[in-house]
């Protein structure tokens, strides 16, 4: 049996994007839009983000993450290396972002290179989470198959006495990537499916060419 759901149409026609309003440099647009979001209380994660990478077995796998900081030169996010996720940036550091904000009806898709921040940058960001995600990052080697719920709950106790005098240390295997952009693509909802769609690819280090797409 088919299950249809072709009834679920909604009218975009919140916002407009058009090229005389835009900023040469997509990180400006992006600031903009993540700031607009942030003002929405109807949203309750502003950064969560789509992370696309190519895995092991050749096929695209995607996924939702953190973003934890941004700037001109890209976005970051924190994981362990040993997950799939890092070991398909290892094999393939080419990823995709995206983001998606319904209440205004936009999206922000991101194409570009991941490369691992510092030690010293992944370290700062470990000790400013809560200590139980401390832990977690311990008693969790992410993606691998466990037998059970218990079976977690055990190390994550096992962490806890290791740790109960002291300060929680980042794990080695455990830290931080930023995503420095090669393309971006800028989706704005509009009325009769004739979506507004502004791309901007890199021409050198400081220039960005800009084209709207068909939607």
């Amino acid at each position: 049996m088919k299950n249809k759901l072709h009834d679920y149409r909604k009218l975009y026609e919140k916002h407009q994007l058009l090229e005389e309003e835009i900023p040469e440099n997509p990180f400006d647009l992006f600031h903009i839009w993540l700031q607009e979001t942030k003002t929405n209380k109807e949203v309750d994660e502003i950064n969560t983000m789509n992370l696309t990478t190519v895995g092991l077995d050749g096929f695209p796998q995607s996924r939702v993450v953190l973003l934890k900081e941004y700037d001109k030169e890209g976005f970051v996010f924190y994981t362990n290396y040993l997950s799939v996720k890092g070991k398909s940036i290892e094999k393939n550091p080419k990823v995709c972002l995206s983001f998606f904000w319904p209440t205004s009806e936009r999206q922000v898709i991101v194409k570009g290179i991941a490369e691992k921040v510092s030690e010293e940058e992944s370290t700062e960001y470990f000790h400013s989470r809560p200590r139980g995600s401390q832990l977690g990052a311990w008693a969790s080697e992410q993606s691998s198959v466990v037998p059970s719920r218990d079976f977690l709950q055990k190390k994550l106790e096992l962490f806890e006495k290791k740790f109960s005098e002291k300060e929680v240390p980042k794990p080695p295997f455990w830290g931080g990537y930023k995503v420095f952009p090669r393309e971006y693509e800028f989706w704005q909802g509009r009325p009769n499916r004739l979506h507004d769609r502004i791309y901007y690819s890199k021409e050198n280090d400081s220039d960005w060419k800009i084209d709207r797409l068909s939607p």
